[in-house]
């Protein structure tokens, strides 16, 4: 099984910025945790904080992964394109998220990607990659 994770902008800086929130976990640490918890599974980690680097890694992905994990960032609630990049590939997508976005600003309310993805988990922290990379075990 080969599974991607795509973290959108500022995701490069979690364990430093806004630990209230995000953690003092850096990504890559965590994703050091995940192959070790999960030594089945092929995962290839992505960031960028740079749209159309994030809708051409989805393209990249999309055709040939058996699952993506999406942590779009702040483009969850502006990126069309990044919503219309799911809706183009095959591979399904998780769109997960560190902060309960629906408990924040009212503009974090609204996602672009959410009606693309098979499903969201929102605000478990760290947690939801790990859940989303369950569900996709669960699924083959």
């Amino acid at each position: 099984m080969k599974i991607a994770i795509i973290n959108g902008p500022n995701l490069n800086l979690l364990g430093t910025r806004e630990v209230d929130i995000y953690g003092n976990e850096s990504f890559e640490q965590f994703f050091q945790q995940l192959k070790t918890t999960f030594p089945a599974v092929d995962l290839e980690y992505f960031q960028s904080n740079i749209e159309g680097e994030i809708i051409d890694e989805l393209q990249r992905t999309g055709f040939s992964f058996d699952g993506i994990i999406l942590n779009p960032g702040g483009y969850t609630h502006t990126s069309v394109a990044i919503g219309d990049a799911i809706a183009a590939i095959k591979t399904p997508v998780l769109e997960v998220h560190i902060s309960n976005i629906f408990g924040r600003e009212e503009f974090r309310k609204l996602s672009h990607v959410s009606a693309k993805a098979k499903g969201v988990i929102s605000g478990l922290g760290l947690k939801g990659y790990e859940l989303a990379l369950a569900w996709f075990i669960d699924q083959s």
